[in-house]
């Protein structure tokens, strides 16, 4: 397991939500401190190719007329939202802007990449931002967040049913996790994990007093109950404003069967937990944990290679065996001790190598050693570029008049 490449120049962004759809990731608004989320802008959509490692912003939707499509039509420009896949298409919901809230909920395609608004029956969960969204079989369930309208935190389960299109309450049974926004979810062998967020000591309000939870709670979708695992090993101090992933299907990962075999037994089933922040200590992270949901065990992990600096409200991504994280915030590294309040929005991207290739690490080897190119092929000269030049995003061409 090895950080394998650090670019700059992706987009600065953070709180944005993201989804990988065969080897494209797409990446959904958020913000970048200093600029102005007032008002109902387009939602900007930035696309990560995993193969070459270059970012693309689309183009803006217009109609027949050619005017650029606005809100209520395409989502209006936010973060705290969440995003997921369903059937090559990805599903927005929920998030806010600096005046208000959304639940409406929005559909991408991205073979046309365009925006529609699926109707919707049932009752709709109350708008919020820092919930979490997973999909297990044909349903999207949204756990807690912020919602702004009663000014409170949520612990509440909300399913939406894409065959239907329509949303419920989900009754649950046992002791929820506590209210909290800016946690994550993850869904394994039919159990929805929650780790990490902030609470408030008076929850379900709002009052400035933080907690920080450091349990794993899974709510058991057949039986509808809440667990509390008995937990072992290294446990990640509690957090908001982490990454939480798992492995995609490991026969998509590797079709040689003894490579699926040995990943199997080394990497499957297990949930990774990256960064975050914790307020009350003031720190933020960029540790590495696995959670083994088969032993309910933490497990603190050193990958080989430089990792990204800490930070939180970043996104991360696995495809193939690899983990994509970009964007975030952190520390300013260049802030005087009393100045650790001082923030910077990030705009690199990470890729950690879960069982990098023996070409990888010979790249890898020619990058530190500075060792000449002009005598490789073409083909790997072109690899190499791609792991090491810094991005520029290609942005669309304004044909207008």
């Amino acid at each position: 397991m090895r950080w394998t490449v650090h670019l700059d120049g992706g987009p600065r962004r953070v709180n944005h939500a993201a989804v990988c759809c065969r080897d494209l990731i797409y990446s959904f608004g958020g913000y970048c401190t200093g600029d102005d989320y007032r008002f109902n802008e387009s939602i900007d959509v930035h696309v990560l190719n995993t193969q070459n490692l270059r970012w693309t912003l689309l183009p803006q939707k217009k109609d027949e007329n050619g005017t650029v499509l606005k809100y209520p039509e395409v989502p209006f420009q936010r973060y705290g939202h969440t995003a997921v896949a369903y059937k090559e298409r990805i599903y927005m919901w929920g998030g806010r802007n600096d005046e208000s809230l959304c639940n409406f909920l929005y559909c991408f395609d991205p073979k046309t990449l365009s925006w529609s608004r699926p109707n919707v029956t049932g009752v709709v969960p109350g708008a919020r931002d820092g919930h979490s969204a997973c999909v297990i079989g044909n349903y999207m369930y949204i756990f807690g967040g912020f919602v702004e309208e009663i000014n409170e935190f949520s612990c509440d389960v909300h399913a939406l049913n894409f065959e239907t299109m329509e949303w419920r309450y989900v009754q649950t049974f046992g002791v929820p996790p506590s209210f909290r926004d800016f946690h994550a979810a993850e869904h394994i062998h039919g159990r929805m994990y929650i780790f990490g967020g902030r609470g408030d000591k008076h929850s379900p309000y709002h009052s400035q007093e933080e907690m920080y939870c450091p349990e794993i709670v899974f709510l058991d979708l057949k039986t509808k109950v809440w667990h509390r695992p008995s937990i072992t090993g290294k446990v990640p101090v509690g957090r908001r404003s982490h990454s939480m992933c798992k492995l995609d299907n490991l026969e998509d990962i590797l079709r040689d069967n003894i490579k699926v075999k040995f990943f199997s037994v080394i990497y499957n089933d297990l949930i990774y937990v990256f960064g975050g922040y914790n307020g009350l200590l003031d720190q933020h992270f960029n540790d590495l944990y696995t959670f083994d949901p088969k032993t309910n065990c933490w497990n603190l992990v050193k990958p080989h290679g430089k990792p990204p600096t800490p930070r939180r409200r970043q996104v991360g991504i696995v495809k193939d065996a690899r983990l994509f994280l970009f964007g975030g915030t952190s520390p300013c590294p260049h802030a005087a001790v009393q100045e650790q309040t001082s923030l910077i929005d990030n705009n690199d991207t990470h890729v950690l190598d879960f069982k990098p290739r023996l070409k990888t690490l010979a790249i890898l080897t020619v990058v530190e050693k500075r060792i000449d190119t002009t005598c490789l092929p073409k083909e790997l000269r072109y690899e190499i570029r791609a792991m090491t030049q810094p991005n520029s995003i290609s942005r669309p061409v304004n044909h207008a008049g």
